[in-house]
């Protein structure tokens, strides 16, 4: 085999960008946004700040972060008729494939027609951030036959969407530790949602259809589905001394175990670890779940077994046991991955279009060659 006939399966470590927007050490469980170490981030900035800052590649002035907040302020509210649509969505759609679909909705009340107009582009970006949000905890109430509730405008980002969606104005420990995993989860360098993103980038299509296009990668279990089916593998073990004989069973049937391992990240996700040390901040005043005993105890097991294939707790490991603890739907865990990361997939959409060209990879063909047709009513 030539080397133009060798394959890359899933083109593992193939670099496909240049990038200023954010950097793994997988070896070393590095993660920085624009050079900024994410431990320093969730420690020190919010999301909003973290937004401009993955948008603009810096951080924002006083001023600045002043005006930005207050555009996404502005922008927070859905039209009554984009409303109609959602109440005319089944009440079963799962709420992944209900904001996929609303997303591209979007784009036909707020359309862009030009994505090399600076001021469109600007718009287009206030737009998806200040909406989606919204969109994802009015269908929390519409399909339980609510109405949704309006935004605030006297809250943050995070405090809004967690008022939205649970009904009730958040304390300052939980918006704190929503705000920290919505900067963990909003970007990641090149994995399969982001360069889905890139790659709808590169034929100059819309903003709407690139996020939406990239809500759809990330609705696997092997990508943001994953905090979901963590959750659940944890309800299913029930116990911290059900653990061992469930793990042991999982890899001896090949299973995968969710939450565990990551194709970049040799030691433990630095995401994880920070998110688990909120939700000890966070239990220590709002009471603990079962769950997270049962989370700790997997990890302990799995990784005094799997170490040696370097396979530790990954980013979806420990967030969705801090949303099921705030009382949020299993089923929104997702979405709300897609909250944070729309700002790095609008940064790579921003970047791709500085350097464009479409992306066109090749095959190796391995079929047949001059095959007969044979007439239907011959065969």
């Amino acid at each position: 085999m030539t080397e133009k006939e060798r394959i890359i399966p899933g083109l593992d470590g193939v670099p496909i960008a240049k990038s200023t927007i954010s950097f793994i050490d997988g070896e070393k469980g590095i993660l920085e946004y624009r050079g900024f170490p994410i431990q320093e981030l969730v420690e020190k900035s919010s999301f909003e700040e973290n937004s401009f800052l993955l948008l603009k590649g810096r951080l924002p002035t006083k001023s600045e972060l002043k005006e930005f907040d207050e555009q996404l302020k502005e922008n927070r509210e859905l039209k009554f008729r984009f409303i109609d649509i959602l109440k005319a969505f089944p009440e079963a759609g799962h709420p992944m494939n209900v904001l996929q679909a609303s997303v591209a909705i979007l784009g036909m009340y707020y359309p862009i027609n030009d994505v090399e107009d600076e001021k469109e582009v600007e718009r287009a970006i206030i737009i998806l951030l200040a909406k989606i949000p919204t969109i994802i905890a009015a269908w929390n109430r519409i399909r339980h036959g609510f109405e949704p509730l309006a935004p605030r405008n006297d809250l943050s980002h995070s405090a809004n969407f967690l008022y939205m969606i649970l009904g009730k104005e958040p304390d300052v420990k939980m918006t704190n530790v929503m705000d920290a995993s919505l900067i963990c989860h909003a970007d990641h360098t090149m994995n399969a949602s982001t360069f889905t993103a890139r790659v709808v980038t590169s034929t100059q299509a819309k903003p709407h259809a690139v996020i939406s296009s990239a809500i759809g990668a990330l609705s696997g279990p092997l990508h943001g589905g994953a905090n979901e089916h963590v959750v659940k593998m944890l309800r299913s073990i029930g116990s911290v001394e059900n653990v061992r004989p469930y793990i042991q069973n999982m890899i001896r049937s090949g299973s995968k175990i969710m939450g565990l391992g990551h194709r970049v990240y040799k030691v433990k996700d630095p995401r994880a670890k920070i998110l688990q040390k909120l939700a000890e901040l966070y239990f220590a005043t709002h009471n603990s779940t079962p769950l997270f005993d049962v989370a700790k105890e997997v990890e302990k097991y799995a990784v005094s077994i799997l170490k040696d294939k370097k396979i530790y707790p990954n980013v979806d490991f420990y967030s969705g046991i801090v949303y099921e603890r705030m009382g949020i739907p299993t089923d929104f865990y997702t979405p709300i991955f897609v909250m944070a990361r729309t700002v790095g997939w609008l940064a790579h959409w921003r970047e791709q279009l500085a350097g464009n060209r479409i992306f066109r990879p090749t095959q190796i063909y391995i079929g047949e060659h001059g095959k007969k047709y044979i007439p239907v009513d011959q065969r």
